[in-house]
């Protein structure tokens, strides 16, 4: 299950993906253009984006290249146009993946599982996590801070994982819900709360002094290194 950000202007389309990519368990955000797009994506990044070409305001390609110039979310572009060159054109400026229009929801599904375990896979291979003295190894399941161990939960090493992998991003607690507790639909904001609490004690600071946990007020909770 992944969080979705699909940008397409045709409201049949549109709601005929959502209903198919819901159904299989995924939660999908959804915008009819290309700035909105940017700005969600800025405030609560996507595990993938599925991006038309053609839409009302910006070109998809422009669009394209402005989410690579602020973010590596994955992209896979969805369109009716089926010529080689701009095929290439959108995969040389850093589209993931590139689908055309028709097709079947079983397409669609393989190519976001596809693409999904190729930047998974990427995860894994970049080792070592370190923000400030902080030390994740997703591996070993081992966490440090400032070369002391940290005894974890499960729970609590999956959610210090997920924001360090978005170091300095502010992630909402619905994107920690879907990811971390798997929650495709939501759940209680406390649950989230209480979890980043203990975390906290075992990072040795508070919600009033925050080191590495800084919450956003009405909008979620970043990992950023102590200045």
């Amino acid at each position: 299950m992944a969080q979705l950000l699909l940008v397409e202007d045709d409201a049949a389309i549109r709601g005929a993906l959502i209903r198919t990519l819901t159904e299989r368990g995924h939660a999908v955000t959804s915008m009819p253009a290309a700035m909105p797009a940017l700005q969600h994506l800025l405030a609560s990044p996507p595990d993938l984006i599925l991006l038309d070409l053609g839409l009302p305001d910006v070109s998809g390609y422009e669009a394209l290249r402005m989410m690579r110039a602020v973010s590596s979310v994955p992209v896979v572009v969805v369109t009716a146009r089926d010529d080689e060159a701009d095929i290439i054109r959108v995969l040389d400026a850093g589209a993931d993946d590139y689908v055309v229009k028709p097709f079947g929801p079983g397409q669609i599904e393989a190519r976001i599982r596809a693409v999904l375990r190729r930047t998974a896979t990427g995860d894994l291979g970049a080792g070592l996590l370190t923000v400030g003295g902080l030390r994740l190894d997703p591996d070993g399941h081992e966490a440090t801070l400032d070369d002391a161990p940290l005894d974890l939960s499960r729970r609590e090493f999956d959610l210090l994982h997920y924001l360090a992998l978005r170091p300095g991003q502010v992630v909402t607690r619905r994107d920690l819900l879907t990811h971390v507790w798997q929650l495709p639909y939501g759940g209680a904001d406390k649950t989230v709360d209480v979890h980043v609490s203990w975390l906290r004690r075992k990072l040795g600071e508070t919600a009033q002094h925050p080191r590495y946990l800084h919450t956003v007020r009405g909008v979620g909770i970043k990992l950023s290194p102590p200045p």
